[in-house]
């Protein structure tokens, strides 16, 4: 079996699973990677002075030994070019990379782009903007966040189809809300499993009749290419029958404070928070400007998708 070394991605999945105080076993089996990857590089890692996984500083870390072995390697102005071109994009140097060997392009080492990319900087350029900047993926849950809508006849998530589970059919979803600051406007985030294809949605307020009507519209756009939605126990979404009626889809509930159950949605808000950070409001908000991030994030390579965007596989799927 070929060895592959974890990217940027898994580290910030590593680090949030291992904050909720999963075992390492837990971990290996959600991330699909060997438990003695998960404990080495937990290991190798670890801050010093408090013995913590954080995925920016392991990154950070990984990027620094790498670079010491590669320090004569140089880029020419076509492939310089072409990094410019998708790092404009957002994407990460990694994506670059993958993107550019799956097609047989000539490249470099991420490690390398990040190196041209703070030189950039250094000179005064702005390439470095287009990079993820937080660190904190997950979004805060509150400790009563258990007790919101406790619906008696909802569906659990064991009662989910195994063919959502295993990522191996297209057509099932995750459905969650993101707040932004100072009111009430928010979005609503459709993400399917399979492929990572995301719709975004503004809302005024975080009340079920938005969130009804607002994910309807969503749906809309793939007419009989949802087969199950779940969500997590929030208020919003306690009139989700109306959307079953409305798309001949089901709806399936989380466990209360198990994000990871919902990991592809999850990944996806932190993605999000890219262009919508914390404490950003989104009173001025508007659905263009949604659309627009959602087609950035389709539009994106992922290593999991063997350096395909979601867009390719998703709506190509479907063509």
């Amino acid at each position: 079996m070929t060895y592959k070394q974890l990217t940027e991605g898994e580290r910030y999945t590593i680090a949030a699973y291992k904050k909720q105080g999963l075992s390492y076993t837990h971990i290996a089996k959600l991330t699909g990677r060997h438990k003695s990857t998960i404990s080495r590089e937990i290991a190798r890692n670890r801050c010093a002075y408090d013995g913590a996984y954080r995925a920016f500083k392991a990154d950070q870390r990984t990027r620094t030994r790498r670079s010491k072995s590669r320090r004569n390697q140089r880029i020419t102005q076509q492939q310089y070019n072409q990094v410019v071109h998708f790092i404009k994009k957002d994407w990460s140097p990694a994506q670059v990379v993958g993107r550019m060997k799956r097609y047989k392009q000539p490249t470099i080492s991420h490690e390398s782009i990040y190196q041209y990319i703070w030189r950039d900087k250094a000179n005064g350029g702005t390439l470095w903007k287009h990079l993820r900047q937080s660190t904190k993926q997950r979004r805060k849950r509150y400790a009563a966040y258990d007790s919101r809508g406790r619906l008696a006849n909802k569906r659990h998530i064991s009662e989910r189809p195994k063919s959502a589970e295993t990522r191996k059919t297209r057509g099932h979803w995750e459905i969650d809300t993101v707040m932004g600051k100072g009111s009430k406007h928010c979005i609503v985030t459709l993400v399917e499993r399979m492929t990572g294809y995301t719709l975004i949605g503004q809302m005024d307020d975080r009340t079920t009749a938005s969130l009804n009507r607002r994910t309807i519209q969503l749906m809309s756009r793939f007419d009989g290419l949802f087969t199950t939605i779940t969500a997590d126990n929030g208020t919003e979404f306690n009139q989700y029958e109306l959307i079953e009626a409305a798309t001949d889809t089901r709806f399936y509930f989380a466990n209360p404070h198990h994000s990871w159950e919902r990991g592809t949605n999850e990944n996806t808000n932190g993605l999000i928070r890219q262009y919508l950070p914390k404490g950003t409001s989104m009173a001025t908000l508007t659905q263009a400007k949604c659309n627009a991030i959602a087609h950035k994030l389709n539009n994106r390579p992922r290593a999991r998708l063997g350096f395909k965007t979601p867009e390719e596989c998703f709506v190509g799927y479907y063509r």
